[in-house]
């Protein structure tokens, strides 16, 4: 279930680990049970950060954070805040127009730190533009550099500082990527494809330059040191569709000239041209969602080539990478386990060097990173964050950070502690992360909701929830919560990730049932009160557990897959499928059929809550309709909520919560 998120504006984390935070909607807009109590459901009041941009000099940090009302409850805007690494009590906020609120984001520092380009819809809502602030201030505030229609998204200021490049979708019908609501289909069916493509335009304004073919959608980019080329992950066709396949390019900055010089044999991600242009790295591996990164480095020369793997074997999933000043050594961060880390790779081999682990989270997802590095390869801007700690913007050396805002220093958790676990499963070494209720007492026995995340490959790292998180808010209500990290995540290396191809259901769901059965030996669970969810390939492996085993007596299922054959067909991204299935779905209906929770189906005896927006084009409703249609004919206890012009991300806050609600309901009145 691809999870990819490439919208121009709003800061959001991909559906692993929640949502953008939302106000709580009262209990008449739900539309279904009592609101939960607002003790426990987490992250309604935190302050959320993104894009912490050092400038190139390290010597400020601009960062993006949602704006609040004076109650501290998010309004829908976002705005620019700059300071300086040396005196951060000084702020300034960087906006489009002053006194104006609207989605500002997108941060790019000019070459010479001293201008900041950006993203603002302040002159219509809901149409970006690219505006250019100098960082001193002074008369004239924000310039706007284009007057254009369509979806404007990642700009980068050429290295000589003359231009700014970016990707433009024009006359695009709504935000880029499956995630969001598909428009509904009429008339000739896939008759026309929206292409991102790159375009120029001149710092100062002027005329827009669309660089691309017309029938090449541009996925991530990066300048060359000497301004005249870029290199760019790119696929033709459509672009939800064919990020799987996307090849590495070259493009002439001045006449356009597109040239392949690698067709990968995995997903590849984050290209980033060397400071003394000789090479371009990048991260590959198998992946299944184009903004939930992890994989291996490989180099290649900029003339093309074969591409080199500079991390073979590393027990870690690479996520962003960058450039040291010296072009021999790339900075990294990565998935360790169910933690995250630093680490540095040589180019010409070597070990791997780690830097800094923490149980924590660094890891990025889409184009709102939340770590950035200055010129000199070592000087950093991060987003840390924790299960006990709410985020934060820090900046200075890599793995020495200074804090830089407090601005969530009142906030404690509404959820227990959490704990690592590890254990064994076949041959492999599994964790996940057990959360404790909140207020626990080590006299009684609970109940326990397993949560699988979404991808298969991403992971749980510890971070601090945001209001959608269901899962966490079961902890405030008083459950332990156990997340797995099973085969197919990131951050046990490549064999791992890879693990569970043509074999959904069956390594991956022995690694959560051992899982579960290392967390009963941890803590005082009540074996007789287990649950399981899950979004996306959480909501299948929910519907593949039910089929399974007898072990669990509640299950909720949000955007879930019920028949690998049928999804095949339904679905708007089947790319994400060859690889781990190995064919389609014509060639080898069997190795589909063998790992679909349909085949399975009359063994269900579970009472299973089933949620989906009624547009998802990455789980498309059919595959919950299937699901709850065969409870209902075999007489399973269930509940299947459609949500209207709904994607595959909950967008509206009273949707939100309600599947909050409905969730610690569900659970509540079965295992309580």
């Amino acid at each position: 279930m691809k999870m990819r998120m490439a919208f121009a504006f709003a800061v959001v984390a991909v559906l692993l680990d929640g949502y953008a935070d939302f106000a709580p909607a009262v209990a008449a807009e739900t539309g279904g049970s009592a609101s939960v109590d607002a003790g426990t459901v987490p992250g309604t009041a935190v302050q959320n950060f993104s894009e912490a941009q050092i400038s190139p000099d390290g010597e400020r940090i601009a960062w993006v954070e949602t704006v609040t009302n004076s109650q501290g409850v998010p309004t829908g805007a976002s705005r620019i805040v700059l300071t300086s690494v040396k005196a951060p009590a000084s702020v300034r906020t960087i906006t489009a127009q002053a006194g104006k609120a609207g989605d500002e984001s997108s941060v790019a520092w000019s070459p010479d730190s001293k201008k900041i380009a950006f993203l603002s819809d302040a002159q219509q809502k809901g149409q970006l533009q690219l505006y250019v602030a100098d960082v001193a201030g002074g008369a004239g505030g924000a310039k706007q550099v284009t007057h254009l229609k369509g979806l404007l998204a990642h700009p980068r200021w050429a290295p000589n500082g003359q231009e700014i490049a970016f990707l433009f979708t024009e006359n695009a019908l709504r935000n880029a990527g499956p995630l969001v609501a598909e428009t509904r289909d009429e008339g000739v069916v896939g008759e026309k494809d929206y292409e991102q493509r790159l375009a120029i335009v001149n710092a100062a304004g002027g005329n827009v330059r669309q660089l691309t073919p017309a029938d090449m959608y541009i996925y991530e980019y990066d300048w060359a040191p000497d301004s005249k080329q870029l290199t760019a992950t790119a696929a033709h066709g459509n672009g939800d569709d064919n990020w799987y396949v996307a090849e590495l390019y070259t493009i002439d900055a001045q006449s356009g000239k597109t040239e392949s010089i690698l067709k990968p044999n995995v997903q590849i991600a984050t290209p980033r041209w060397s400071p003394d242009g000789k090479t371009i790295g990048f991260i590959g591996g198998i992946m299944s969602d184009e903004d939930s990164v992890g994989g291996d480095i490989y180099t290649i020369s900029a003339s093309g080539g074969q591409a080199r793997n500079i991390t073979p074997g590393m027990k870690a999933s690479a996520n962003v990478l960058f450039w040291e000043a010296s072009s021999d050594k790339i900075l990294f961060t990565e998935f360790v386990g169910g933690s995250s880390g630093l680490a540095v790779a040589g180019v010409s081999g070597g070990a791997v060097e780690q830097q800094w682990k923490g149980d924590e989270s660094l890891a990025s997802f889409g184009a709102g990173s939340s770590v950035s590095v200055a010129k000199d390869g070592k000087t950093m801007g991060v987003i840390r964050q924790s299960f006990e700690h709410p985020p934060e913007v820090w900046a200075g050396p890599a793995g020495n950070w200074k804090q830089i805002t407090s601005r969530n220093s009142a906030l404690k958790p509404t959820w227990g502690t959490a704990k690592s676990l590890e254990w064994k499963s076949d041959q492999f070494d599994v964790q996940g992360w057990l959360v404790y209720p909140r207020d626990f007492d080590a006299n009684k026995k609970y109940p326990m909701i397993v949560s699988v995340h979404g991808g298969p490959a991403a992971a749980v790292n510890p971070r601090w929830p945001n209001a959608f998180d269901y899962s966490m808010a079961l902890s405030g209500a008083g459950y332990f919560v156990l997340y797995p990290n099973p085969r197919g995540s990131f951050g046990m290396g490549e064999d791992f990730t890879k693990a569970n191809v043509k074999d959904f259901g069956y390594g991956d769901f022995r690694d959560i049932m051992a899982g579960v059965d290392e967390a009963l030996k941890s803590a005082p669970i009540d074996p007789n009160r287990l649950g399981i969810t899950g979004w996306s390939y959480g909501g299948y492996m929910t519907m593949w557990a039910v089929t399974q085993t007898q072990r669990f007596h509640a299950a909720m299922s949000g955007a879930g897959l019920a028949n690998w054959q049928s999804y095949y067909g339904e679905n708007k991204i089947d790319q994400w499928m060859i690889p781990y299935f190995g064919a389609s779905v014509y060639d080898d209906p069997a190795v589909y059929a063998k790992s679909a929770p349909i085949t399975f189906i009359k063994n269900v005896k579970t009472p299973t809550l089933i949620v989906v927006g009624d547009s998802d084009g990455e789980c498309p409703p059919p595959q919950s309709y299937e699901f709850w249609h065969a409870l209902e004919t075999l007489g399973v206890e269930n509940q299947f909520v459609i949500y209207q012009d709904e994607g595959h991300m909950i967008m509206q806050p009273k949707h939100r919560q309600d599947i909050v609600d409905r969730t610690v309901a569900w659970f509540n009145t079965h295992l309580k």
